[in-house]
């Protein structure tokens, strides 16, 4: 199976002030996200969608992790994934590419991270929004990192593509007044 990837799409906002507040230091997200051909094609009912994650899985990791890290241009603390299919495919086929430990290892291990990726994946007409979670790289129940980014790809994705990302940001939410990293948290 060789992948077939369309375009690369890259995002970093910097957020200096909110609510009126200066931010002790700069909010910074950062995604990176391929176009790529449904490797599952349109159309069809495919059973078997294990092998083929399995063999493009590290390399599409590959791909979106370490570019996203270094487009970050700082210590990640939160990340997330996505993937957002066209009308031709279903979410398992995002599903399967996303929820695979040979994509997810490659962006862990860029990112430092040991915490599973948190996600979000759907079915969605070219140019859709899909909301990505992010947490905390080595805690996800750090509160002040749960935070949700959009990402949105206008020619993406076609009816035959699926849109994967990965998405990091170097703190928790701007002015995060909930329980921070290291801190004790009551169950």
């Amino acid at each position: 199976m060789t992948l077939s990837v369309r375009k690369i799409v890259r995002h970093r906002e910097e957020t200096l002030r909110e609510n009126g507040q200066d931010l002790p230091s700069t909010h910074v997200v950062a995604w990176v996200a391929a176009v790529i051909a449904n490797p599952y094609g349109t159309g069809a009912y495919v059973q078997d969608l294990v092998s083929t994650a399995d063999e493009i899985g590290a390399e599409i990791g590959r791909l979106l992790g370490p570019a996203c890290v270094d487009l970050l241009d700082a210590e990640v603390e939160a990340f997330g994934k996505a993937a957002l299919v066209g009308l031709g495919g279903e979410v398992e086929h995002g599903s399967a590419l996303i929820h695979n430990l040979r994509f997810g290892n490659e962006f862990r291990t860029a990112a430092g991270g040991t915490e599973l990726l948190p996600a979000a994946e759907k079915v969605g007409l070219t140019g859709a929004a899909i909301d990505v979670p992010l947490k905390h790289k080595l805690d996800a129940k750090t509160r002040s990192h749960h935070q949700t980014i959009t990402l949105v790809i206008p020619d993406a994705p076609r009816p035959d593509e699926i849109v994967i990302a990965c998405v990091a940001a170097n703190t928790g939410r701007p002015l995060a007044r909930l329980a921070t990293f290291g801190a004790e948290v009551a169950p």
